[in-house]
């Protein structure tokens, strides 16, 4: 039984406190609001400290030199990648400067009814540099855009280590295994495993490549010799930066490299036998998708803590004119005079409730309803009358106290109390102060009250309504 008894307790003390709690919700959210506002501030950070920027992402590689494909789309090639890191290198933030990586394939197909200009190759590349952005914002008048064009130019070295694809595999039913045949390309535009020039065609077998770069193209020795497998190069880029946020940017852009090589493809200008490529270097093409996020660099706005010499407090609400220990925007009696004791509304006390403050009551124990004059002293009804001759003078509060007695169970501001609250009213001054409404509460939650859960929930709502 006592089990069940706390446990519906403890309901009701939750429901009281979700009632409470919900009446009271929006008006101290907007506290918090004018608190934050207060104690807090939200400014432009005039120096912020940028930090660099990292930046990963993808796109697609095309290779273009002596061997060409037979197509070229900037959307189709091979797959390459590309990360960097990025700063600010001048006051202005007008240049940038990006050192990058990027790696992946290149390769080229060529295929052609004259056997001679059949080739192939495929080279990894690893290419390092350092680049200078330039994103044209000093030409906006609007500096807060989401999206800026920007080109860069910019210098480093590539390494490369090119194969080709001469031969397959081809399964040898004499043997009973696979034998490497070499690719010979014959003018019918087929692969065959002998060369055309043998003329027999029976014995001749067509052949398909399998894309596999085994050979390392320096071992066709066509006069280059063992030539470096690594070049200068040039970078040049153009695009476009979509700023997601304050520390997310997209970029679409495409990269165009020079280098200073012309034996990437292993055909060039300088061979004496084998294929003579013409004059000038190898060159690829990257576009690209890339994201860059600013991780470390100071925020754009600030929130710093206001001084309490800045804090703007209105002296009407949160002063004390009386000095009587009750704010102004609260004090019901605010030109208490110094010393005097108040009550929790911020009046002098009445202990006799008979309209006498007890600082200037010279007689503070009146019976219940007695005629008192300005001193507080009891007077007679036959001496209320007497003073109503034409030969005195009578006062406005004294006709008030001879033709209605005070109603001495309404509070300071005319709300009587209801009989079941008035145990709340610990000072009996007819007012439920705040304080002795939380007291109460308190008291419900110790079991110790003898109010319900909605009786609570009615002396919250007669707090408010006083």
């Amino acid at each position: 039984m006592r089990l069940n008894v706390s446990i519906s307790n403890c309901l009701n003390r939750i429901a009281v406190f979700a009632i409470l709690a919900f009446t009271a919700s929006d008006g101290l959210l907007a506290q918090e609001d004018e608190l934050d506002r207060l104690l807090n501030e939200e400014v432009e950070n005039i120096n912020p400290v940028y930090k660099p920027v990292v930046g990963f992402g993808a796109g697609v590689l095309n290779y273009f030199g002596d061997i060409k494909n037979n197509y070229y789309t900037p959307t189709i090639g091979t797959l390459g990648y590309k990360v960097n890191l990025s700063t600010y290198v001048d006051n202005k933030r007008m240049l940038k400067a990006e050192f990058f990586f990027l790696g992946g394939k290149l390769s080229g197909n060529e295929r052609s009814t004259d056997p001679l200009k059949n080739f192939n190759f495929e080279t990894n590349i690893y290419t390092f540099g350092v680049d200078v952005n330039y994103d044209f914002d000093h030409l906006y008048k609007k500096k807060e855009r989401r999206i800026h064009p920007f080109i860069s130019l910019g210098f480093g070295t590539t390494l490369f280590n090119s194969k080709t694809d001469s031969s397959a595999k081809v399964f040898d039913s004499d043997l009973a295994v696979y034998v490497d045949k070499k690719y010979n390309y014959w003018t019918d535009g087929t692969i065959r495993d002998i060369p055309q020039s043998s003329g027999d065609l029976d014995l001749s077998h067509v052949m398909q490549r399998d894309f596999t770069y085994e050979t390392p193209l320096r071992q066709n020795d066509w006069g280059l010799g063992q030539y470096s497998q690594y070049a200068f190069v040039i970078p040049f880029d153009f695009g476009i930066d979509m700023q997601l946020s304050d520390r997310i940017m997209i970029r679409l852009g495409n990269s165009f490299t020079y280098t200073f090589s012309d034996v990437i493809d292993h055909v060039s200008s300088k061979n004496t036998s084998g294929r003579i490529g013409n004059k000038g270097f190898d060159m690829y093409n990257y576009t690209y998708l890339s994201f860059h996020l600013d991780l470390f660099s100071s925020a754009k706005t600030l929130k710093i803590e206001r001084l309490f010499r800045d804090m703007e407090f209105d002296p009407m609400l949160f002063g004390d004119e009386d000095n009587d220990g009750w704010m102004d925007g609260w004090d019901d009696c605010p030109g208490t005079p110094l010393g005097v004791a108040t009550d929790s509304t911020g009046c002098p006390l009445d202990s006799d409730k008979d309209g006498v403050d007890d600082y200037l009551d010279k007689e503070q124990f009146s019976k219940p309803g007695a005629y008192v004059n300005n001193d507080g002293v009891e007077i007679t009804e036959e001496d209320l009358i007497a003073l109503l001759n034409k030969s005195m003078a009578v006062g406005r509060n004294e006709i008030n106290l001879y033709i209605r007695t005070p109603d001495l169970s309404a509070g300071r501001r005319g709300q009587p109390i209801p009989e079941k609250f008035k145990p709340v009213d610990a000072d009996r001054d007819n007012y439920i102060s705040f304080d002795e409404m939380l007291k109460e509460i308190d008291r419900y939650f110790d079991f110790e009250s003898q109010l319900s859960a909605s009786e609570i929930y009615e002396l919250n709502s007669f707090f408010f309504s006083q």
